[in-house]
């Protein structure tokens, strides 16, 4: 974590890089997380005495990586979740699936609940208490061995999120051994957050930031992902 992937920064937001296998903030491992790690760059890089202010957005899973944004001011991290609660904060995801869904093309919405006991997220009625909805949208872009490459915008941003409605659908994520079983097929979680964009909580500005997944890394070299990424 001491070699930060800064994608875009100025007085306000810094968008970063997050690796796969990194937790997002701390948690209960103690490991070093990406919170921190920005933290640590804008303390050094400006010099700054005492605690640093760095907002917390959105999350990533720790085997998940992807585009990020952090807030570098409180006004601009209350700016940026109010998006985020209106629905103007756009997240997309690569993701390589054991197998296809029926459809290739679909929004999928069910209800999930999650298990604080075994952290486990599950699908569940309606009427469950302490349920939420959850929904997304996805494409199937190419299908290779019997894998499949998922377009996936988020419509909202539940924990595991993905990885639950695609294990639903008979279609785990490869690597996805907690909700996939021995179905999903072992290696790196094949999830990537590619593409994330808001409106610039100052300037007003509509941004999109990319990045694409290991491509010479298994199960994404499979795919030909310089046409999947030119959407």
């Amino acid at each position: 974590m001491n070699d930060l992937t800064i994608i875009y920064e100025d007085n306000h937001i810094i968008v970063v890089l997050k690796p796969q296998g990194v937790p997002t903030c701390g948690d209960e491992s103690g490991d070093d997380s990406l919170l921190e790690a920005v933290r640590r760059y804008v303390k050094v890089t400006y010099e700054k005495p005492g605690n640093v202010y760095i907002g917390l957005i959105h999350r990533l899973d720790r085997p998940t990586g992807g585009v990020m944004v952090f807030a570098k001011t409180s006004k601009a991290a209350s700016r940026l979740a109010e998006q985020m609660r209106g629905g103007d904060f756009e997240k997309k995801y690569f993701a390589v699936l054991v197998g296809a869904p029926k459809e290739k093309k679909a929004t999928v919405v069910n209800y999930l609940k999650k298990n604080p006991v075994n952290n486990m997220v599950y699908i569940c009625p309606q009427t469950t208490d302490g349920a939420k909805m959850a929904s997304l949208e996805y494409t199937i872009m190419e299908e290779k061995g019997g894998c499949s490459l998922a377009d996936i915008k988020l419509h909202t941003g539940r924990t595991h999120q993905i990885r639950v409605q695609m294990a639903g659908l008979g279609s785990p994520v490869y690597g996805d051994m907690r909700y996939g079983g021995e179905s999903a097929k072992k290696g790196n979680l094949a999830l990537w957050a590619y593409s994330l964009s808001f409106t610039h909580p100052v300037t007003k500005e509509r941004m999109r930031f990319m990045a694409e997944p290991p491509r010479d890394a298994s199960p994404w070299k499979h795919f030909d992902l310089s046409k999947a990424f030119d959407l």
